[in-house]
């Protein structure tokens, strides 16, 4: 399981660098759009990779964690926008 964390991560980092850019990019107005697309593409990109790896075991356990860090980096990166 222990390169299964490449994709988890590769995920968290697809919203940070979302993150950042949203910050730096988005009009205060369209910032909270911005979020809800970045979480979009991580969703998507977290299901392509967890199917990519062909792997049963811990599939769930593994999409759960790479969505739960996006939310929560989202979430943060959300409340540092409206502050």
């Amino acid at each position: 399981m222990s390169w299964h964390w490449k994709t988890i991560a590769t995920v968290w980092v697809l919203a940070i660098v979302g993150a950042v850019l949203t910050g730096v990019l988005a009009t205060p107005a369209s910032t909270i759009s911005w979020i809800g697309l970045t979480l979009a593409l991580c969703t998507l990109v977290t299901l392509g990779l967890q199917i990519a790896t062909r792997t049963k075991e811990g599939y769930v356990k593994r999409v759960t964690m790479s969505i739960t860090g996006a939310i929560v980096i989202l979430v943060v990166a959300t409340i540092v926008a409206l502050v």
